[in-house]
């Protein structure tokens, strides 16, 4: 993938991916603080799909691989995280955050229009424009892809190098339903390749770490959850997310996907580790990276205290509590 001496980085393609700006973009910053190669000794490549990008790490075809693992308009995507979960030797070092905006592209001299494509994740993002087109849906592999293999008759979503790298023309930009819409990027490479990026971090002044942890209960039933969350307050070690996926082809077994606030070897996180496992838990480290990408508010949200529309509180009158709650 490149000479000797350099850094491989493979991502989500086609080329114009939000992914392939990340990666890019990580490369500049390793470059830059002194932690890696420069540019010229950077080689990005384009990949089908997350598998094959964890792939290539874990077989050391590359040296890093970057996939998207969460939006902040619509959450985690799941493809990314449950290859990580099933991976014995990929874990994610590193984070890279993009403000994610969509442009409308077409074919020049196009048809009449009968469809819009992107990513499943782009169409949610942009549903509103989607819908005021009144046409039909095509789901992608990736915006870049829907934006490459646009037909005649096809709206296509996607970033704004999309349109210079595939010859289209644009038909509306900025057609995201939130303005200042974020999607954040992990950074993988091999385990055993783990503790050497860490201390490259480590030496160029981070401090300030995220830690993502896969936790599966040895004992399932009533107040399993509150117990691990437990744990985390108890030692003073904040939580700043919680998933819960299913373990496959096991009915009603779920592991817990955390994310908190410091490095394991914190006196505070090691001491929750510690319980966890006296607990019987089994624990399995999927991402140790700096802090500082996170989220912003997205200025489309103008309620500060913006709930999903429905919900209920103690403000309100005991009839609309009683049909928000059906209790």
């Amino acid at each position: 993938m490149t000479a000797p001496g350099g850094t491989r980085v493979a991502y989500l393609g086609p080329e114009g991916t939000f992914t392939h700006q990340a990666a890019l973009q990580w490369a500049r910053g390793h470059a830059a603080s002194g932690t890696g190669d420069d540019d010229a000794a950077v080689t990005a490549e384009p990949l089908d799909t997350v598998r094959d990008v964890h792939d290539a790490v874990a077989t050391g075809r590359a040296d890093v691989g970057v996939v998207a693992i969460e939006s902040s308009v619509e959450g985690y995507v799941v493809p990314s995280l449950d290859t990580l979960l099933s991976s014995a030797d990929v874990v994610a070092v590193d984070e890279v955050a993009l403000d994610v905006s969509f442009d409308a592209f077409v074919r020049p001299d196009h048809g009449e229009l009968t469809e819009v494509s992107a990513h499943p994740h782009g169409l949610a993002q942009c549903s509103a424009f989607v819908t005021g087109t009144g046409l039909g849906t095509a789901p992608a592999s990736s915006n870049a892809a829907a934006c490459r293999d646009a037909g005649p008759g096809t709206i296509a979503l996607g970033p704004t190098i999309c349109g210079e790298l595939y010859g289209l023309d644009t038909y509306a930009t900025a057609v995201e339903d939130f303005r200042g819409g974020r999607t954040r990027f992990l950074v993988l490479t091999r385990r055993s390749a783990a503790a050497a990026h860490l201390a490259r971090s480590r030496a160029a002044g981070e401090t300030d770490w995220k830690t993502m942890l896969a936790i599966t209960p040895s004992v399932t039933g009533p107040g399993v959850l509150a117990r691990i969350t437990t744990a985390f307050g108890d030692r003073g070690v904040n939580m700043s997310s919680l998933i819960t996926r299913p373990l496959k082809a096991q009915e009603s077994k779920y592991v817990f996907v955390v994310t908190f606030d410091e490095a394991p070897w914190a006196p505070g996180a090691r001491d929750v580790l510690g319980d966890l496992l006296a607990a019987g838990d089994a624990l399995k480290t999927l991402g140790l990276f700096p802090a500082g990408a996170g989220f912003r508010a997205l200025d489309g949200v103008l309620d500060p205290d913006h709930v999903p529309v429905g919900s209920v509180s103690a403000q309100d009158e005991a009839p609309a509590r009683d049909q928000g709650l059906l209790w």
